[in-house]
């Protein structure tokens, strides 16, 4: 197997005629249908690997198989095998719901490497046995002879052998909008690709003859297509979700098994102590966590729509909020892709309107309709009224250059345009004129500026068409130089995004001296931009330290965008992709969230995680803030469920063991977590503080053990105080405990949702009404149930009135304690 053809030893481009043919056992006659046949055995069809589809059940069994899920579907099971029957269908309904929505919205990405199949040529011209024949693009074979002209999509990577006035689109690939000209001969920049054809771009003008070196995934596309076939690993928040489950399991197991084992041996009834520890193990277990992730990313989703971004992949909601660097290709993206007419010096050097004049009026009159005469016209709508076509001379790609001939106000004028040492050699003027004006077209190239030069001189004798030497002792009237100029809106959305936390890398495939100047006029201080050719030359482990200071790369093949953003995942960032084109495909796969645009490649759209319908930076920003609201509120549960909630399942187990009699029935403990579910229900429409939002937002678990570390505990303490006040004070029966100590517990588990769900002061930031309202009717049913002859059923009786006075002063202390031990749970997070 060949080496992919963006390694640096398989830049063939830099090969002879001879060295390649050498290399890939062939000559320039083409090859003979036996010697077809017997590469096409050896090499493989000319074709992508058809994407490994995963089936609907499979995706159901791995999302299954997650940690969560298994503790979620055990404590379903449990719960109906132990009578409760309402409560493990909920359990089921809730955990079914949550894989059937993620396997829906995540079932596009499959489409991605079948697109790509389907965007290259079907039929490809080849020369089979001393004569070119169409054959199917699938059996093109290395050392193929193949010719190709306008309009065709070239099916494999190949060295021109022979031009006649060739050009290429390949945009979608290297994310240059100026067509390229194509021509055979050595080249010398280890970034100037003249010389070679690139699978899947676009033949835009004449015709070529070119050597095949790279078919199938040996080519540039196919590389592309091979990072999309790949299984892509799980997202941060994926890993985040997985890591917490593999926590509340372990502590799960580890407390039902103490705590069935202590009473054991203390002499306690067997069955009692079982159906308890397996109603611990369900209280402890987070059954809304899928649903209040579901419903909470739902909701961004849809937010995120209203700003013009479309959610493929759910999770990559929380992974945008999280996202610390974004690498954004140029074109399309950073820039319109429109090229424009930026400036028009005279002869001297200084800024004059002449030159663009006479240029668009050779453009409007005569011109080919590529896209610098478009620049010109629209630069210059007018120039070309009162003149009249009178002759031409058509664009020549060998001269570089073309003429026109037109009458009006002046007179009849010869108007020649082209590249500049072309047109300078045809001027009347000394050697060192002609040196400052290319001395200026070097200035403009070192700005990413293409110039295009203009002359002229006075026509004499009959009107009639121009010939080539026609086109002697011209003037030169100056340059017209072009640009791809940024979006008006992008350097103040990098700026909002730096505001944020997030910074911009741009990846693009253009020259580096144009990615250069782009990153000055959007804001970014690029002192240096890497090459492709120097990422080639670094490790993974030198360019993980590179990419930590530089913020422009040029000249990038597609396997190196996909390099640095694994580079800088290495370095622990979260990495955004932002692309639109095929060279963008493996990188907006191997990113943590990929980013594509309405009107980009299939391609691009495919691997992509969101879409933007509006191809600007701002939807962007806009993302980011939506993402990182979504997760504070996802963030709020699991604190809620790390909190109250684990130190009051901590307080029963001990209570268990210390006391002669349970001391909250198996019902019981499930009727309390079902109630808290429903308590949380609001958390997906909760508001969330701009503070939240202004910085990016991961998961740590960390921090989330420190806080359940000092939350847990501080529950406990309290609920250890009502124990002694229940049994020394009041003398409760183990009835009137139960009840007593269930209400206290409803109490501290709901109410302190409205002090943690802030990191500031619950006053300064009230919740929403959807969250407040599940909330309290949630505690006004534990509070009254009691009292109700439902009540009896689950073994309640009705405390006396100076019993349910001391819990309520508890409960109070307990929410000031928790507002003043807040600060330190949450130390080293973002006040919000």
């Amino acid at each position: 197997m060949t080496k992919p053809p963006n390694s640096q030893a398989s830049r063939f481009w830099h090969l002879s005629t001879d060295a390649l043919c050498t290399r890939l056992g062939c000559s320039l006659q083409g090859l003979s249908a036996s010697e077809a046949a017997e590469r096409l055995g050896r090499f493989g069809p000319n074709s992508d690997a058809p994407p490994r589809i995963e089936g609907a059940m499979r995706a159901i069994l791995r999302r299954l198989l997650e940690p969560l899920s298994l503790i979620l579907l055990v404590a379903g099971i449990v719960s109906t095998l132990t009578g409760d029957d309402i409560g493990g269908l909920i359990i089921v309904l809730i955990l079914a719901g949550s894989i059937g929505l993620d396997t829906v919205q995540e079932g596009h990405a499959v489409r991605a490497a079948e697109i790509l199949r389907r965007s290259v040529a079907l039929k490809a011209e080849v020369k089979r046995d001393g004569a070119f024949r169409e054959i199917d693009v699938e059996h093109v074979v290395p050392g193929d002879l193949l010719r190709v002209r306008a309009g065709d999509i070239i099916p494999a990577d190949a060295l021109v052998l022979e031009s006649t006035a060739f050009t290429a689109g390949e945009a979608a690939l290297t994310g240059e909008p100026y067509p390229v000209q194509k021509r055979a001969g050595a080249v010398i920049d280890p970034d100037d690709t003249s010389n070679a054809l690139f699978r899947g771009a676009v033949a835009q003008t004449g015709e070529a003859i070119a050597l095949v070196v790279g078919t199938g995934r040996d080519s540039v596309f196919g590389a592309a297509a091979a990072a999309l076939a790949e299984t892509q690993a799980p997202s941060p928040f994926e890993r985040d979700l997985r890591e917490f489950g593999l926590v509340i399991a372990r502590a799960t197991l580890a407390l039902v098994l103490v705590v069935l084992t202590i009473r054991v041996v203390f002499g306690r009834e067997i069955l009692g102590s079982l159906l308890f520890a397996v109603a611990l193990a369900v209280g402890l277990t987070p059954e809304l966590l899928p649903m209040i992730t579901t419903v909470t990313l739902s909701r961004g989703a849809l937010r995120m729509a209203g700003r013009k971004v479309i959610v493929k992949r759910l999770a990559a909601i929380h992974d945008l909020g999280a996202m610390t660097v974004l690498c954004t290709d140029k074109t399309g993206t950073l820039t319109s892709a429109e090229i424009t007419l930026a400036r028009s010096i005279d002869a001297a050097g200084r800024d004059a309107p002449r030159s663009a004049q006479l240029g668009a009026i050779a453009a409007s009159l005569g011109g080919d309709r590529g896209s610098l005469d478009a620049a010109l016209t629209a630069g210059r709508p007018d120039a070309a009224q009162g003149w009249r076509l009178a002759g031409r001379q058509a664009f020549d790609f060998s001269r570089r250059l073309g003429s026109v001939l037109a009458t009006g106000p002046e007179g009849a004028l010869l108007i020649v345009k082209g590249a500049p040492e072309a047109v300078l050699a045809l001027c009347t003027m000394d050697e060192r004129a002609r040196e400052g004006a290319m001395a200026r077209v070097r200035e403009l190239a070192s700005e990413g500026l293409r110039t295009v030069a203009i002359a002229s001189r006075a026509w004499s004798g009959a009107l009639r068409e121009v010939e080539t030497d026609d086109e002697t002792d011209l003037a030169f009237e100056g340059l017209c130089a072009f640009a791809d100029p940024p979006k008006p809106t992008a350097a103040a959305a990098i700026a909002r995004l730096a505001a944020s936390g997030v910074r911009l890398k741009i990846l693009s495939g253009d020259a580096p001296v144009v990615v250069k100047r782009l990153a000055g006029l959007v804001g970014l201080d690029p002192k240096r931009v890497l090459s492709g050719a120097d990422i080639a030359a670094l490790s993974d482990e030198a360019l993980a330290v590179q990419v930590r200071s530089t913020d422009a790369f040029g000249r990038l093949a597609p396997d190196q965008k996909s390099r640095i953003v694994k580079a800088l995942q290495a370095g622990g960032e979260v990495v955004g992709f932002l692309g639109d084109g095929i060279n963008d495909a493996p990188a907006l796969k191997a990113a943590d969230v990929g980013l594509s645009v309405d009107g980009a490649t299939g391609v691009a759209q495919a691997a992509a995680d969101m879409i933007l319908l509006a191809s600007d930076l701002e939807v962007v920003a806009d993302g980011v803030e939506e993402g990182r609201r979504t997760f504070a509120n996802i963030l709020k549960y699991v604190r809620m469920g790390a909190s109250s909630n684990f130190g009051n399942m901590l307080s029963m187990a001990a209570a268990s063991i210390a006391l002669p009699f349970l001391p909250m029935l198996p019902t019981q403990i499930l009727l309390n977590n079902l109630l808290y579910d429903l308590s949380e229900l609001g958390i997906p429409f909760d508001r969330v503080s701009v503070q939240s939002t202004a910085q990016p937002q991961v998961w740590s678990m960390s921090r989330l053990v420190r806080f359940a570390a000092i939350m847990g505990p501080l529950s406990s303490v309290f609920d250890a105080l009502t124990f002694v006040a229940l049994l020394v004070l009041f003398k409760a029966s183990p009835e009137e405990f139960r009840t007593a100590w269930f209400v206290e517990s409803m109490a501290t588990q709901i109410l302190v949702i409205f002090i943690i769900r802030t990191n500031g002061r619950p006053w300064r930031n009230w919740p929403d009404p959807a969250l407040a309202a599940s909330s309290l009717t949630a505690l006004l049913a534990a509070m009254v149930l009691p009292f109700t002859p439902l009540g009896a059923w689950f073994g309640f009786v009705a405390p006396p009135p100076i019993m349910m006075l001391g819990i309520a002063l508890l409960v109070v202390v307990y929410l000031a304690c928790a507002e003043l031990m807040k600060p330190f749970a949450i130390r080293g997070g973002r006040k919000n």
